[in-house]
């Protein structure tokens, strides 16, 4: 008698994977639907599992959205880093590789969660240190790829200046495709970091 496909693949591993299937599904959810729109129910079902899978996985909504988008922030800054493997590279391939980390799905389901946690007293404090993490961590990842000498006075405030406006391209995104404008102001930022940066 053969033995099944499941019964071959570890338990651990099939918990993984519906795991992750669970949160790249919240993810995609909330991008499409927003928080009035994205269910458990909703996200076990685009996942492919049951919603008392998702539950034994993440026991609140919260839980589950919160980890869905603090795992795709992390797989963002792993593939960011990818692309530029030997460090410090090129400025203006680096503004618009950070640029593009605020004109996906990840960036669009961030921000109905922000919103969500503007009127949703449980869901803020979470949010609010989420959020605080994924900004330093691109924080690091922005100084480390630019080069930047953040002991030198305005530095940092500059980094942080280009995050900003990344994130105001994307916010720009969002309601139109602003492709062009951006090119050129990712462009003029390129320009402005290497005055700036040296």
């Amino acid at each position: 008698m053969g033995v099944s496909t499941a019964e071959r693949v570890p338990k651990q591993d099939r918990s993984r994977a519906t795991r992750q299937r669970l949160l790249e599904a919240a993810v995609a959810c909330l991008a499409e639907h927003g928080w009035a729109g994205s269910t458990v129910l909703v996200v076990a079902e685009r996942a492919g599992v049951s919603r008392g899978a998702a539950q034994h996985h993440f026991p609140t909504r919260e839980d589950l959205f919160t980890a869905a988008v603090e795992y795709v922030a992390e797989e963002r800054s792993t593939a960011i880093r990818a692309l530029f493997p030997q460090g410090a590279a090129d400025r203006r391939a680096v503004v618009a590789a950070l640029v593009d980390l605020y004109t996906g799905p990840l960036f669009r389901a961030a921000l109905h969660l922000w919103v969500a946690a503007s009127n949703e007293d449980q869901l803020r404090p979470r949010v609010t240190e989420l959020e605080a993490r994924v900004g330093r961590e691109t924080h690091r990842i922005a100084v480390d790829l630019l080069g930047a000498d953040e002991s030198r006075p305005g530095v940092r405030e500059t980094v942080q200046g280009l995050l900003d406006m990344a994130r105001g391209l994307g916010l720009a995104n969002l309601l139109t495709d602003d492709a062009g404008r951006r090119e050129r102001v990712v462009t003029q930022w390129a320009a402005l970091l290497e005055d700036a940066l040296g």
